[in-house]
């Protein structure tokens, strides 16, 4: 996680998050996936339509936060707003099903004896 650095003006992370210190843990780690699910409108803070703009395509948190320049925990609550105005979703890659999360056993059998063999 991203500390803040000599850039950050605590103020402005203050008021970026409306005073707010803590995002909901349980809803965004740094490899959840947010997607857009709406464009960004005037009058819209800043951040929060970069996110939007960003995340066309599925996007991890750690990557919003480097694109953003800003702490990971301040992007959390960023993308708690706008996930509770439904303007996001987010999906946790795990979250897949089953079949689609791990390749076959016998096949990474198969290429760990062909590493071996090399």
């Amino acid at each position: 996680m991203r500390r803040l650095g000599p850039d950050d003006d605590p103020d402005r992370l203050y008021t970026v998050t409306g005073g707010r210190s803590r995002a909901d843990e349980s809803r965004f780690d740094l490899v959840t996936l947010v997607v857009s699910e709406c464009d960004p409108t005037p009058g819209m803070q800043s951040e929060h339509a970069r996110i939007l703009a960003m995340c066309q395509y599925p996007m991890a948190v750690v990557e919003i936060s480097a694109e953003l320049r800003l702490p990971v925990s301040i992007v959390k609550i960023l993308l708690c707003d706008l996930l509770d105005g439904g303007r996001i979703t987010a999906r946790h890659p795990r979250s897949a099903p089953a079949a689609a999360q791990l390749p076959d056993p016998d096949l990474l059998k198969e290429v760990l004896v062909a590493l071996h063999r090399l």
